[in-house]
């Protein structure tokens, strides 16, 4: 059995260009889908956010629309009420690297908020990248990359093979006009080989340790690759 800490955002809302609050958290099936492939396989997980707050998931991640009907979008919710790790996480601030075998970052617009300027978010990034045990970006969460500053001022992550949320697909969602910046932008901006795929459609990249997923759709996908290097 192996240890898995997922680092989830402890943000409620991102903030617009225009400083508005558009409420969200993380995104329901970028947990559930995860969550449920490493636990079926035996591992055990940990749900870490800044400060220990209880995460919020992103209410429009449980709609109809965003899981193909109303059947599996009670699914979807009867699945996160499953999941006690997330009414009892730990601060992340308090993580040990050393107390778990792979490092699982979950999305929704939430970690724009809060993980793309934490520091200790940062060096677990570079550490967990530097250790060589698996890691997993899903989606929105590549945002969190940007906090990952090595000394020498660069991104630890400069050169890597990988992928987030497209431009094409915020677009698409109706908010890329409203935001502060994108996470492609970002993510190609800090030096990253980033790898886009079709909007929507499970897109994982494999660039040694690291594991992204560029959508909801690859949250899954993502967690099964990330299985294969805990084997």
């Amino acid at each position: 059995m192996s240890k898995i800490l997922f680092v989830v955002t402890g943000a409620t809302y991102w903030t617009l260009a225009d400083g508005t609050r558009h409420p969200t958290g993380f995104w329901a099936e970028e947990v559930v889908a995860p969550y449920e492939t490493f636990t079926a396989a035996g591992h055990q997980v940990t749900v870490a956010t800044p400060g220990g707050v209880v995460p919020t998931v992103d209410k429009s991640s449980l709609t109809p629309e965003a899981n193909g009907g109303q059947e599996a979008a009670e699914k979807m919710a009867a699945g996160l009420e499953a999941i006690s790790e997330l009414r009892n996480p730990i601060a992340l601030e308090d993580v040990r690297l050393y107390d778990y075998d792979a490092v699982f970052y979950p999305g929704g617009h939430g970690p724009m908020e809060d993980l793309a300027v934490d520091a200790t978010s940062g060096k677990l990034l570079i550490d967990t990248l530097f250790s060589g045990k698996p890691l997993g970006v899903v989606c929105h969460a590549p945002a969190a990359l940007l906090a990952a500053t090595k000394d020498d001022g660069g991104n630890a992550f400069a050169g890597y093979r990988l992928t987030g949320f497209s431009n094409a697909e915020e677009t698409q969602t109706g908010l890329a006009a409203k935001a502060k910046w994108l996470v492609q932008d970002r993510l190609v901006e800090a030096g990253a080989a980033y790898q886009e795929g079709e909007p929507w459609g499970p897109n994982v990249v494999v660039d040694r340790n690291l594991v992204t997923g560029q959508n909801p759709a690859s949250a899954g996908p993502a967690a099964a690759e990330m299985l294969k290097k805990l084997a």
